[in-house]
């Protein structure tokens, strides 16, 4: 399994959410890590990002991709 060179804090960072919440996310999907500074592997990253992405625009939702969720 690659390393996203990515950490819990950079995801945080990235997405505006507390630091908190990625541990949240990682406790969820039964993901180890030690501190803020963990580097996560690639499939974990991904796991948390569309998590964090799913929340942010959830399913059957209006986005930027020009729906207008008018029918």
């Amino acid at each position: 399994m690659g390393f996203a060179d990515l950490s819990i804090a950079e995801i945080a960072a990235d997405y505006s959410i507390p630091v908190e919440e990625v541990f949240s996310l990682c406790d969820q999907l039964g993901i180890a890590y030690k501190h803020q500074k963990t580097r996560l592997a690639l499939e974990d990253a991904k796991a948390i990002i569309s998590q964090i992405l799913s929340e942010i625009y959830p399913r059957g939702t209006s986005d930027s991709m020009g729906d207008t969720g008018v029918t």
